[in-house]
């Protein structure tokens, strides 16, 4: 398969199957790719990804906009936009939205969450 372009009019947001007030917009899956998936996510204040982990996937994440707190390394640190976090297969993680407007990150799994 060769590269792959989305454009911003073609991105779909739909509610997080799992956490209440995030909404994902996946942008690769394992159909169009087997080594990585990708996605966008808004959390909306007050709201959170809570603490959870992937036992196979490494995730990857980068704040694209907004601000919150992550808990890695066993505790909850500040984080803003530009701040990246990497969290390996097995390790516990949770972001959740401390501002008044729209955390947003775009993050990636390997091998493919969905």
């Amino acid at each position: 398969m060769g590269s792959i372009l989305i454009k911003s009019a073609d991105i779909r947001f739909e509610p997080h199957p799992k956490f209440a007030g995030v909404e994902i917009a996946k942008l690769i899956t394992s159909e169009k790719n087997s080594e990585v998936s990708v996605s966008i996510l808004k959390i909306s204040p007050g709201s959170s990804a809570s603490v959870h982990l992937h036992e196979k996937e490494v995730d990857s994440i980068y704040i694209l906009k907004g601000k919150g707190k992550a808990y890695v390394n066993g505790e909850w640190v500040g984080i803003r936009e530009g701040d990246y976090i990497f969290v390996p297969p097995g390790e516990e993680h949770g972001i959740e939205n401390t501002g008044s407007e729209e955390l947003i990150l775009l993050a990636t799994h390997s091998p493919p969450l969905f």
